[in-house]
This record gives C-alpha cells, structure tokens and sequence, in this order.
C-alpha cells in the first residue's frame, strides 16, 4: 500500500494543485454583466407592428409627441428627457383588464415615487371620452403622483400611431378612425435614449417582477 501511494504521489500532488487552481478560476471569473436588448420593430411579433415599420432592424426611438395630461399641461417628449420611464395604453371605462394594469403601475410608483431618473406614462386609447378632468378624477381616485405620472389624451390618431408604430404594443390594423379601438396589456420599458428595452404583460403580477428586475438591470447600465 505504501508503495502504491509512493508510486503516485507526484500525480497527487500535481492534480491537486491543479484542482485548486481551476477552482479558483471558477471562483474569480467576472460574470458577465447583465444587459437588456434595444428592441426593433423586425423583432417584435408583426402582429404588434404598423406596417410602414415592420421591417425595420435598427435605429428605433419612441417619436415626439405632443399630448395633454390630467391636469391639462401639455406633455412631450421632453418632459421624458434624460429618464427612463415606464408606458401604457388604458382607458378609464374600461371594465376587463385596466383596472389590472393601473393596480400594477400604482405598485409600480410606489417602489420609484423617490427615483429621479423613472417615470411613468399612460395614454388613454378612448380620447373622446377620456378628458382631462376625467383624468383628473381618476388620477385623484388611483392616487396618481403628479410629478411621477402622466395620463395623457389627445388627438386619437396621434396616440395609435404612437401604440403601433413608436411602442410595438398592440395588435390593431385601423388607423385611429372613430370606430378603431385598441386594447393592450403590455408596459413597455423605454431608455434614456427613447428606446424600448422590454415589453411586459401589465395584468401579471410575475411580468411585474421581472420588469422591477430590468429596469434595475438597465439602470446599471447608464452608471
């Protein structure tokens, strides 16, 4: 027996050594950093995608807009300058999944009422109903944060332009007529640079935690 561990020792000794040092490496590699994908119209379902942007693979950005929110201030792209901010599409009727998604955005504001850099957005896709003291009183009802959230009308063609062509989030072929009517789930997540960097089911409490997870992840990634 002595003999035997004699005859190996050095094999021992060596692949010992070279255990603890591929350990080691396994120990102090970097994990990769986390990032989430900038989102192009080319790949997201086409379902949920105008059809003059379809095709298109790179350079994709939220267009200016020019809306009205619930205190009647006029609301654009700049007020959104510089943050990254979470939208919906909603109306204040609405009976089946709306009160879902603005249960999930109010928890939503909660966790970022003292964040600087979030903010919150969400069209109504019934304008002709949803006025601004309509909005009013729903946002005084909901507990809506003024500096925090914005629920925005305006003109219907420029919100479903807005939906299909600049979020990706709504399946729909009219053209914001009087009789179209788009009705979506998803939160969209937009950077900093008006890019989207997820898209999530607003009436499903898990999506949410995930969305919570990736805009800390993408709040990594500006610093």
């Amino acid at each position: 027996m002595l003999k035997f561990f004699a005859r190996y020792k050095t094999f021992a000794i060596v692949f010992f050594i070279l255990s603890l040092i591929i350990v080691y490496i396994i120990y102090t590699l970097k994990v990769p950093e986390e990032k989430l994908p900038i989102f192009q119209p080319d790949m997201v379902n086409a379902e949920l995608v105008d059809t003059t942007v379809q095709y298109v693979r790179k350079y994709h950005k939220i267009a200016d807009f020019k809306l009205v929110n619930q205190n009647g201030d006029t609301i654009t792209e700049e007020f959104y300058k510089d943050k990254i901010y979470i939208a919906d599409f909603f109306f204040t009727t609405c009976l089946t999944i709306c009160p879902v998604m603005t249960d999930h955005m109010i928890k939503i504001q909660e966790k970022i009422k003292d964040d600087d850099e979030v903010l919150l957005l969400s069209h109504t896709v019934f304008p002709v109903t949803d006025s601004v003291p309509v909005l009013k009183k729903y946002a005084e009802e909901k507990g809506v944060i003024d500096e925090k959230w914005n629920l925005v009308t305006g003109d219907k063609k420029e919100i479903y332009d807005l939906a299909r062509k600049s979020y990706l989030a709504t399946k729909s072929t009219g053209d914001g007529g009087p009789y179209d009517m788009i009705h979506t789930e998803n939160f969209v997540l937009v950077d900093k640079n008006k890019q989207i960097r997820g898209f999530y089911d607003g009436t499903d409490s898990e999506a949410i935690k995930t969305l919570m997870h990736d805009l800390k992840v993408l709040k990594g990634e500006d610093h």
